[in-house]
């Protein structure tokens, strides 16, 4: 049985335009543009040209840190209201099945039919080995269950396609959805007989390209949300089945009704497998102090320049800033050996410039070099990172380890008066990946000198009623930096001095994550807080113990905030929240919260520093857990029954 996937035009599929992943050159080949797929196998390189394709659909759309995509939709970052993005009309639940929830479905089938057409004539190929074959097969196999993850995660159960459909399948034979398990098991599967033939790593014009480590990774991930509460006995909608197409052992069903705690040790097995592998035959590590030291001194920065809020901020805390600002922005060629895939896209730029400020710099004609101040951190982030203690700030403020909440708004009196003491004295990641009103942005910025944030003053980086400020400005009083490289400068000619990096799709910190979310609920408390702290450690803060665990603060409570915090922005909190079923509590109305930026446009310090909601329409349904279908797909696929609520 199939699906409906069917490809119209042979040609079309191989004029597929072809994205780099790593912005290396091995993706320029391209299948040539003729009707003939004979043309397509001629050679190993319109052959490979051909294998290239089918990584297309990793592009784009499918990397949800952009901030035209879904990411704009949760509780990490406000994007200005006239943007009017994908994300944002999500969270102000204007999807259905006529609009954008609906985009993703047929373009990710397109790329898993490119997959099996190539499969399809990868036997007929010309000069290329049978070594080559079998690698290249396993590449494409792997591209089939990424693809089918990327749908499962977000339409929930979904038709699986497990050959090239032909132009000529009758309408009746088009699959409906499988039931969730079914689905898992598969992709599962599929990625278990990929991680055989594939390579544990690859470099230099290779990197990025399907390796054993990154399918591994994968599963572990699949089956990490495959025992959370969404998918293990929690679905809000138990009732909701097929009406006629059947999964073979479920029969109509499409959700597991009652939980099971194997599932729970199934991904545990497959995230240690993940990270062991990835350490060991992937030769991935985490980046460290000295790795953050090689970069400075290649980049000629030097931590004593670094102004940073914190009491007795001493050498070790500022490495540790610097460390975590580049783990998202080198490459493997500069010694990261922590992402274990990535990809470059034509959108890296507008993502920097999402981040950057307004008036980075002044240029020679007395323009301003503009970034968007777009990315705004809601409060509710900027409050679960944690105090330089490695507290979270609401706790150690109850035990007189931080300000007082009532003092949060005031200021710390530091340097720069402008700091409030929210921002003074919290971790290393809050300095890396978060700015305010009185932080230095980055060090070279300012046409090589540091740029400081001025949100009070519109004609610095404050909100202004005219020019590019109308639309672009900072939403919550809080700018992310986490993608901006440390030695970013921005020249008075109007030269943006950046070098290019992949966007992470999966970094070794996830893996750690992973495995103690799974030891915690297994019940292994010593397991989960020993992979807990390597990221801790790691980021410069204190180690838990048990005496940190209680009522208030489980030791999965710890895990998902640590998750939040190190993740930040990377693409995965749309995922978690939903299958941790937090999401009707952090994603409902009145609960994004910033500081008082959109009310006027010169404000004072103190009219400033108040937390107010954010003026957008947010709201929460459970529909939303699930992205509707097309409503044509389902209209022309008689076995096919659309997410519940739309």
């Amino acid at each position: 049985m199939k699906l409906r996937d069917k490809i119209t035009k042979i040609g079309s599929l191989l004029t597929i335009a072809v994205y780099c992943l790593t912005s290396c050159d091995y993706l320029d080949v391209v299948p040539p543009e003729q009707a003939s797929l004979k043309d397509a196998t001629k050679t190993p390189e319109t052959t490979k040209g051909f294998l290239y394709s089918c990584y297309a659909g990793i592009k784009g759309d499918q990397v949800t840190w952009q901030y035209t995509n879904m990411e704009g939709s949760t509780d990490e970052y406000a994007l200005p209201p006239l943007w009017n993005t994908n994300g944002q009309k999500l969270a102000w639940g204007l999807f259905n099945s006529t609009n954008y929830g609906a985009w993703r479905w047929g373009s990710v089938y397109q790329y898993i039919g490119q997959c099996h057409l190539f499969l399809s004539q990868l036997e007929n190929a010309h000069g290329v080995s049978e070594v080559l074959k079998k690698e290249w097969r396993a590449e494409a196999n792997f591209l089939i269950a990424y693809y089918h993850f990327l749908l499962l995660e977000y339409y929930g159960p979904i038709p699986i396609t497990d050959s090239y459909i032909d132009m000529e399948t009758p309408s009746n034979e088009y699959n409906g959805r499988f039931h969730f398990d079914y689905i898992v098991n598969w992709i599962a599967m599929k990625l278990d007989q990929a991680s055989e033939d594939l390579p544990a790593s690859r470099v230099g014009d290779e990197w990025g390209r399907a390796t054993s480590t990154i399918a591994k990774a994968i599963k572990g991930r699949l089956l990490l949300y495959a025992a959370s509460p969404l998918w293990n006995g929690g679905f809000p909608y138990p009732e909701w089945k097929n009406e006629n197409f059947e999964t073979p052992g479920y029969g109509k069903e499409l959700v597991s009704k009652t939980a099971d705690p194997d599932k729970w040790k199934r991904a545990l097995t497959a995230c240690k497998d993940a990270l062991e592998w990835a350490e060991g035959d992937g030769g991935c590590s985490l980046m460290d102090i000295e790795d953050c030291k090689t970069q400075m001194t290649n980049q000629s920065l030097n931590i004593s320049s670094l102004s940073l809020p914190v009491t007795d901020a001493n050498d070790s805390f500022k490495n540790h800033v610097m460390l975590m600002r580049y783990i998202l922005t080198t490459r493997y060629s500069d010694g990261n050996r922590e992402i274990l895939w990535g990809l470059a896209g034509t959108d890296l730029y507008n993502q920097i410039l999402s981040c950057l400020p307004l008036h980075c710099s002044k240029q020679s004609n007395g323009t301003w070099n503009d970034g968007y101040s777009g990315m705004s951190p809601y409060l509710n982030a900027v409050e679960r990172f944690y105090t330089k203690d490695g507290k979270l700030p609401r706790l150690a403020a109850e035990t007189n380890e931080f300000a007082s909440e009532d003092s949060w708004y005031e200021s710390a009196q530091q340097s720069n008066a402008d700091v409030i003491r929210l921002n003074a004295n919290r971790e290393p990641r809050f300095y890396a990946w978060i700015s305010f009103d009185g932080d230095q942005y980055a060090l070279k910025l300012n046409d090589g000198s540091p740029l400081v944030i001025n949100l009070k003053d519109p004609d610095a980086q404050g909100k202004s009623t005219s020019g590019n400020s109308a639309r672009n400005y900072c939403v919550t009083g809080y700018l992310c930096k986490k993608f901006i490289q440390p030695n970013i400068n921005w020249t008075k000619g109007g030269n943006l001095d950046k070098k290019d990096y992949p966007a992470t799709l999966i970094r070794l910190a996830e893996l750690y994550l992973n495995l103690a979310e799974c030891y915690a609920e297994t019940g292994d408390t010593e397991n989960a807080l020993k992979y807990l702290n390597v990221i801790r450690n790691r980021a410069g803060i204190p180690e838990l113990t048990t005496a940190d665990l209680t009522a208030e603060m489980t030791l999965i409570d710890w895990i998902r905030n640590e998750r939040f915090v190190e993740l930040y922005a990377e693409g995965h909190r749309y995922y978690d929240a939903r299958r941790w079923m937090i999401a009707p509590e952090v994603f409902a109305a009145g609960v994004r919260k910033g500081l008082n930026m959109e009310e006027l446009e010169s404000p004072s310090f103190e009219e400033l520093n108040q937390p107010v909601n954010v003026q957008q329409d947010f709201k929460w349904e459970n529909r939303m857990y699930l992205a509707p279908v097309f409503v044509n797909e389902v209209y022309k696929n008689p076995q096919m029954v659309q997410a519940p609520g739309y």
